[in-house]
Order: structure tokens, then C-alpha cells, then sequence
């Protein structure tokens, strides 16, 4: 009993000091952590009229590609699982949420502000993290319907990149085509970056340090949720 307090002890300690981390972070590289969009890919959406599938296309990948906070949750849901039906199920059905409120939320208008989804997105990585380590058989005695809960932040992912669209006033010339482009860029880029995970997630596996690691890589991984949230919460409330 003694062993398992000091253990239990020593994970707390090293959590508060990775969330110390990730406040000090988001105090010095704040403006890096805004998801934002480049300038020159600005220039083309508020300049884009009619379809155009080949710079959708791109542009929904590169977003994917360079989207930590996609990426983070991601990491997250595949953790655990080892066999490839597993992580296929779980993969579309964070697709199709995240597909859904996309193309929806942008022809429907949907007005969310983008920094409180973000924040939300945010704690998709905690909620994700927290559950790898099995916070909610250890605090609430049962493990929420975990499908159920990776669709549903696949939608409000979805409304992230709904929100950030929207901002730059699409043309409603080609807006459908140009739509369904940039998700299937999206698809196409989740792909490479999930193939690029799972290789490193598989050395990784087969070392012998993994089990002894994998604690603290989601303490980790909850710290940069935190990060997420706080960050979007101070660009809400303070700007």
C-alpha cells in the first residue's frame, strides 16, 4: 500500500509540474499555438471563387498535417489499440463527426465562436488522456461508451474547422465542391499523419520501456490538452 501511495504520489508531482510547463508555454509561444492559417493560404480563400479542387484539396491535408490539436487527440484515441480493425473503427467514426459538422456547419452558417470549440477541442485531449490512464474507472467506477465519445468530439472538431472557414467569407460559387475537397484533404492528410504515428507508436511498443513510459507520455499528453484550453480561454476572455 505504502509502494503504490508514494507511486501514486510521485505521478502527481510530475503532473503538476508538466502542467507548470504547459503554462509557462502557452505564456512564451502563445501566438505559435494559435492553429491559424498562413498567410498566402488567407490570401487564396479570401480571394477563391468557384470551384477549385485541387488547392481544397491541399489546403484540407496541410491543415490535418499541421493541426496538433487534431493530431494530439488522435494520438490519444489510438494509444491503446493494437489491432488494425480497432483503430479503423475508431478513426472513421471521428471522421464522420468531424466530416459531418464540416460541410454542415459551413453551408448551414453555423456561428460558434472558434475559441471556445478550440477549447473544447482541448479537452478532448484531456478527456482522451485522463481515460488512458483510467481516471474514470479509478474516480466513477465505469468507463464512459468510448465510440460514442470519439464521434462525438469528431463533431465538435469538425465545427473547429467549420469555424475557421467561415471566417473568410467562402464564395458561395463552387462553395459545395470546394467543400467536399478540402475534406477529403483532411481524410487524405489524417492518413498520412495517423501512418507516420502508428510507425513511431509501433518502436515505441516494442521497447522495453514503453509500459513504464506510456504514464507519463499521457500525463503529458493531458498537460497539452490543459495548454489548449487555457491558451483559447485567454484569447476569449482577454483579447
Amino acid at each position: 500500500m505504502a509502494r503504490e501511495l508514494c507511486r501514486l504520489d510521485c505521478n502527481l508531482r510530475a503532473f503538476l509540474c508538466l502542467i507548470l510547463v504547459a503554462l509557462g508555454v502557452v505564456a512564451l509561444v502563445g501566438a505559435a499555438l494559435a492553429h491559424g492559417v498562413a498567410e498566402d493560404d488567407k490570401k487564396f480563400l479570401l480571394g477563391a471563387s468557384g470551384p477549385n479542387i485541387p488547392a481544397f484539396l491541399y489546403l484540407g491535408a496541410k491543415h490535418m498535417v499541421t493541426g496538433y490539436d487534431h493530431l494530439l487527440f488522435l494520438a490519444g484515441v489510438i494509444f491503446f489499440l493494437y489491432r488494425f480493425r480497432d483503430i479503423a473503427i475508431f478513426v472513421s467514426l471521428f471522421s464522420l463527426g468531424h466530416s459531418l459538422t464540416l460541410i454542415t456547419g459551413v453551408l448551414a452558417g453555423v456561428g460558434i465562436d472558434a475559441r471556445i470549440i478550440d477549447a473544447i477541442i482541448g479537452l478532448s485531449v484531456v478527456w482522451k488522456a485522463f481515460d488512458n490512464l483510467s481516471g474514470f474507472e479509478t474516480t466513477l467506477g465505469f468507463r464512459p461508451n468510448l465510440k460514442l465519445t470519439v464521434f462525438g468530439f469528431g463533431l465538435f472538431h469538425g465545427l473547429g474547422l467549420a469555424a475557421k472557414l467561415q471566417d473568410f467569407g467562402l464564395s458561395p460559387d463552387g462553395l459545395l465542391t470546394n467543400l467536399l475537397s478540402f475534406n477529403v484533404g483532411v481524410e487524405l492528410g489524417q492518413l498520412l499523419a495517423l501512418a507516420f504515428i502508428l510507425v513511431l507508436m509501433a518502436a515505441w511498443r516494442r521497447s522495453e520501456n514503453f509500459q513504464k513510459t506510456a504514464s507519463l507520455a499521457n500525463f503529458a499528453l493531458m498537460a497539452a490538452g490543459f495548454v489548449l484550453i487555457f491558451y483559447q480561454l485567454g484569447l476569449l476572455f482577454w483579447t
